[in-house]
């Protein structure tokens, strides 16, 4: 019997409708419990973001001095004019009558309405770039974040921040901003040893920031020792963790903050009397022989004075240079395109960067290995024509003709008037360095039939200018140096698909050909024979301290650039020591030196090698042309140091024809003992080809030399370098003379004024 209630629901209707409310429940259910219990957390993780906000407090950067305290590099304040959207009046009049009296005040177009594509116009340029008005920046960081104050003006002077410090009451919403800069009080004098700052670049940056510091707000070093030193001169960042509001309004902190680090402060060896002094006798002796030359002959030129005991750099002058204060707030795109056009390099360091032929100065090498391996003793004579034939050979078996005959000239030289264009005769040892006889050196390099059978030959020449520090990067202090070129056979045949010569090994002895060396490894050769073998590691960092002036342990790793502190050792398990830290990474620590660093703090002179002393020289087998390494190792003979000592000597005091005995025993006399060696390579580079001055017998020279004083205990070596400058006894002699005097002058007020004379 059926039921005819139309109200009656059917069964599978009924059962359809609970089966559905029991599936939204199910479903609205799972889902809380999905959010309460699984979710929960990431829902918490962002409410929490939603009212939480790190705050990084800059750290300021470390300064840095010279040797006697002045600073090269500081913290200055930069001053910034700018508005806080949240702090600005309720009323559009007031709002309007702030704007045009900041643009009277700074320059800046007040603006008019802002509209939704003026407000896109102002999202293409950064901070205090011009373009903008007042009006749509301010509008643009209001939509941003309300509370962050919008930069109007940057770098505004010290006139104008007084002003703008004055009538902030007026202003409400205006203020002042103080932001740290770095300044150079020496400015160009020192930039290519300080550096300069930029803005953390995206190689770096995933590191950086995992340390701590802000892309687009923390600075990193560029060049110099802002960037060696930099793990030491950034210090660390504070951070702050506040609750903040929904309109980005700090209320309260969340933790203790944690208080910015100051870097550490850098002394550096340099003197800054010494390298003022270098840098303008540098630029008079090129404005000189410019004049005399009636044309910019000289382009650039390179000055360094070291103690050759110490390793430390007094003055390191590369000129021409760069004004770093130019690029301490931002870095010009014109002034940098500027500087990377220029074709003689000002941005270049080229003290340690730029890889040039030695010449003579590099027969300093030739003479230790030649003395030291028997191919000339001390009272044996070298003839020494005005030009000498050698039959070149590639190989010892190659026949002697017409064709393979080349003819090799000593330097023409003049004695009472006259023009000497047939040598100089008969020299001994010492003399065949202190005249810089090309003729001899060429003998002993690459021997002379019937005279000097065997000479020394390039597998030995190589060894000995690697124990004088050519061919390797000295490990300075200092980013962009270059390791130079001693070339081997091998080395030419992949290079140049061709045999070694003995033509290029005579070229070689002279400093010429292959052989490529940059000015401090020059230097490092004589200072290494100045300081009877012992080849000092040269620096150019004196001393870390921290900011309340306790001088930090550190070490130096020239081949990572990392830096390591030099901790005591002490924890729960009762061992104690020294140990080696990172200073950027903890994690990384030693229980001894890294392999290869040395010490920069506190300054400890570091020996790179006495070459007396410990056997670095491989010894060669040579016969008819033939050399194998015989497997041993050998030192030079301290004899060997003292009679090319002697040689570098007489360059000073034999007359007339020492190349050094006019500048300094008549041009400019010192009252000290003085040795040294001149330089004059021929060279062609691209700027020569140029120029259309690579001719053959006619090419182009550059002018070397380096002194050291006193002779019996040397406490400093110069060396000069001119481009293109022509003679180095010439040119390069009088500015080593001059440098040298002031470095004399400047130790004898610095005695009388200690009331040591």
């Amino acid at each position: 019997m059926t039921s005819d209630n139309k109200y009656q629901v059917q069964r599978w209707r009924l059962a359809l409708i609970y089966l559905v409310v029991m599936v939204v429940v199910g479903t609205l259910l799972a889902r809380l419990i999905s959010l309460q219990f699984f979710g929960g957390q990431e829902w918490v993780d962002q409410a929490v973001e939603n009212y939480r906000s790190e705050i990084s407090d800059p750290a300021p950067r470390g300064i840095i001095y010279d040797r006697n305290g002045y600073i090269l590099a500081r913290n200055a304040a930069s001053y910034n004019v700018v508005i806080t959207p949240a702090g600005l009046p309720d009323d559009e009049a007031d709002i309007q009558r702030i704007y045009r009296e900041v643009s009277q005040l700074t320059g800046v177009p007040a603006g008019g309405p802002v509209t939704e594509e003026t407000l896109e116009n102002a999202k293409l340029f950064s901070a205090c770039v011009p373009g903008p008005s007042i009006a749509d920046m301010v509008a643009l960081g209001d939509s941003l974040a309300p509370f962050d104050p919008v930069r109007i003006s940057c770098n505004v002077n010290e006139e104008l921040a007084r002003v703008i410090r004055e009538r902030t009451v007026d202003l409400p919403g205006v203020s002042l901003e103080i932001e740290p800069v770095r300044d150079y009080p020496t400015g160009s004098l020192t930039a290519n040893i300080i550096g300069f700052l930029g803005p953390i670049y995206p190689s770096v940056q995933t590191a950086l920031e995992a340390r701590g510091f802000v892309a687009n707000r923390d600075k990193i070093g560029y060049a110099g020792i802002e960037t060696s030193m930099d793990d030491v001169l950034l210090g660390r960042n504070g951070l702050r963790v506040v609750q903040v509001d929904v309109a980005g309004e700090p209320l309260r902190n969340l933790e203790p903050p944690i208080a910015p680090q100051s870097g550490y402060n850098v002394v550096l060896t340099l003197d800054t009397r010494l390298q003022k002094a270098a840098e303008a006798v540098l630029i008079d002796e090129i404005n000189y022989w410019n004049g005399i030359f009636r044309t910019n002959r000289i382009s650039s030129g390179v000055v360094i004075a070291m103690n050759p005991k110490t390793g430390e750099i007094l003055a390191m002058v590369s000129y021409p240079t760069y004004e770093n204060n130019r690029l301490a707030r931002f870095i010009p795109g014109y002034y940098y395109d500027q500087l990377i056009e220029d074709p003689r390099r000002p941005l270049v360091n080229n003290a340690i960067s730029a890889e040039l032929a030695p010449g003579s100065t590099f027969k300093l090498s030739t003479a230790t290995g030649a003395f030291n391996e028997g191919v000339i003793k001390a009272g044996q004579i070298v003839q020494t024509p005005g030009r000498l034939v050698l039959c070149e050979r590639f190989s010892p078996n190659d026949p002697c003709t017409p064709r393979n005959s080349r003819p090799f000239v000593d330097w023409i030289y003049e004695r009472n008037g006259v023009i000497n264009e047939a040598g100089f005769g008969a020299l001994d040892f010492f003399r065949c360095i202190a005249y810089s006889s090309n003729v001899c050196f060429y003998k002993l390099g690459g021997g002379f039939e019937g005279e000097i059978e065997e000479g020394l030959g390039i597998f030995r020449l190589g060894e000995y200018a690697r124990a004088l520090g050519y061919g390797e990067r000295s490990g300075i202090e200092l980013p962009g140096e270059e390791d130079g070129l001693v070339p081997t056979p091998q080395w030419k045949r992949i290079n140049t698909g061709e045999n070694w010569s003995t033509g290029d090994t005579y070229i070689a002895s002279v400093g010429q050909g292959y052989v490529l060396g940059t000015p401090l490894q020059v230097l490092m050769s004589g200072a290494t024979i100045a300081n009877y073998g012992k080849l000092m590691q040269p620096t150019v960092v004196r001393e870390v301290q921290d900011e309340e002036g306790r001088v930090v342990p550190l070490w130096f790793d020239p081949v990572t650039f990392s830096i390591y502190e030099e901790r005591d050792l002490s924890d729960e398990e009762g061992r104690s020591g020294r140990v080696w830290v990172n200073v950027i990474d903890e994690t990384k620590s030693f229980s001894s030196p890294p392999a290869g660093s040395y010490q920069i703090s506190p300054f400890t002179p570091n020996l790179k090698w006495d070459v007396t002393t410990e056997p670095i020289i491989h010894e060669w087998s040579c016969e008819a042309g033939y050399c194998d390494q015989t497997g041993n190792m050998k030192t030079v003979l301290p004899s060997t140091i003292e009679a090319v000592r002697t040689g570098t000597r007489m360059s000073v005091t034999e007359d007339p024809l020492g190349t050094l005995n006019r500048i300094f025993t008549q041009v400019y006399p010192l009252p000290v003992a003085v040795a040294g060696k001149t330089g004059t390579a021929e060279y062609c580079d691209d700027v020569a080809r140029v120029a259309d001055k690579c001719r053959f017998g006619a090419w182009p020279t550059h002018a070397w030399t380096l002194a050291y004083a006193p002779f019996e205990d040397p406490e400093i070596i110069i060396l000069a370098f001119a481009y293109n400058g022509g003679e180095g006894g010439t040119v390069a002699a009088p500015i080593v003379a001059r440098v040298m005097q002031a470095y004399f002058e400047l130790k004898s007020i610095d005695l009388t004024e200690n009331g040591g004379g």
